[in-house]
């Protein structure tokens, strides 16, 4: 009894040892991410209510300047500035934008759900297209349907995402006029069946754009490790048995090729947080993506450190993500683990 769980107890007590570090490592990451969105701002030249005012900054009096700076913090020492922000940053008071004249946490939660309702069917149907081509593409290597499909997505890899959504526009909405262009709402208002109907609409070239400007990697990454697959004796062992050809595909070799594409897959999360910063814009769809192009354009520093600090926790925990459930996946990773946490 004391023999069959020992080994276990050591193997738990090595998975929290491995996740304590692990954890501490991007404690550390996230300081200094928040420490460099702190510093950004503060190191340009100038004077900083010049960002946040323009040209405007010439008309203010003394006091009105100084009652300015009191609201912004900026008669702070830097380090007194250093700590509120990391305060601020915990318990999530991050001020207020003054171009949209509310809390910033408030813009960010309006704006939050618009991101997620677009990219993630995105990144549900770019993987799903990438990975179904790319193991056709390596079982029928160096063929025609091989030819044709690599090159197929390495012309539509190279096109940047702007060009793609100018293109779908052109196209869907001003040549036939089937889709609208901009917005994610319609602007006259209708009953709720329509009124989803319209969201639904306005998805769906957005939707496109992002898939057609991601599909290429997945497809690229699938098809790579599914030839280095191919070539395993276990596959050879499989084809001499008289294994069907669909069965070696996708019961033996894309099982073990899908590792380093669903790496990818994990890491492609983060984007649900920094939403697509061009596709938002050519669309004008109101996500944390456009939220950050108008953020820059009006020089507003409290929205842009919240907006980089929701890209930087996002980008952390898809990280913590992937390492939490590739063991799931491989489990040659659970075992390098324990070997680690033994060690």
């Amino acid at each position: 009894m004391n023999g069959s769980t020992a080994p276990k107890q050591t193997a738990g007590r090595s998975f929290y040892g491995w996740f304590g570090r692990k954890f501490a490592q991007y404690i550390l990451v996230l300081l200094i991410a928040l420490s460099i969105n702190f510093a950004l701002p503060r190191l340009a030249p100038g004077d900083p209510l010049i960002y946040f005012m323009g040209q405007e900054i010439n008309t203010l009096t003394p006091e009105q300047r100084q009652r300015i700076n009191r609201e912004l913090g900026l008669d702070q020492s830097v380090w007194e500035q250093y700590g509120s922000f990391m305060m601020g940053a915990v318990t999530m008071q991050l001020g207020s934008s003054t171009k949209f004249g509310k809390p910033v946490t408030q813009v960010l939660a309006e704006r939050m759900p618009w991101t997620f309702l677009l990219v993630l069917p995105a990144i549900i149907i770019s993987p799903i297209i990438g990975v179904i081509c790319g193991a056709f593409a390596a079982w029928n290597r160096g063929k025609r349907r091989d030819l044709v499909l690599l090159t197929s997505m390495l012309a539509v890899e190279s096109m940047p995402g702007f060009w793609v959504g100018m293109l779908l526009i052109a196209i869907f909405a001003v040549n036939l006029g089937w889709l609208p262009s901009y917005g994610a709402v319609p602007l006259v208002k209708a009953d709720t069946v329509t009124y989803i109907i319209e969201i639904v609409r306005r998805m769906i070239l957005p939707v496109a754009t992002i898939t057609i400007s991601t599909v290429g990697t997945y497809f690229l990454l699938t098809r790579s490790s599914m030839l280095d697959t191919l070539g395993q004796d276990y596959i050879l062992m499989a084809e001499a048995k008289g294994v069907s050809k669909r069965r070696v595909i996708y019961r033996h070799a894309l099982r073990n090729a899908l590792l380093p594409v669903y790496t990818h897959i994990t890491m492609s999360l983060g984007i649900l947080v920094s939403g697509a910063v061009v596709v938002e814009t050519v669309f004008s769809y109101p996500g944390i993506g456009r939220l950050l192009f108008e953020s820059v354009t009006a020089r507003d520093f409290p929205m842009m450190q919240g907006v980089f600090l929701m890209i930087t926790v996002g980008v952390i925990a898809a990280n913590l993500l992937a390492d939490l459930t590739y063991p799931l996946v491989d489990p040659r990773a659970r075992f390098r683990k324990t070997l680690e946490g033994s060690a």
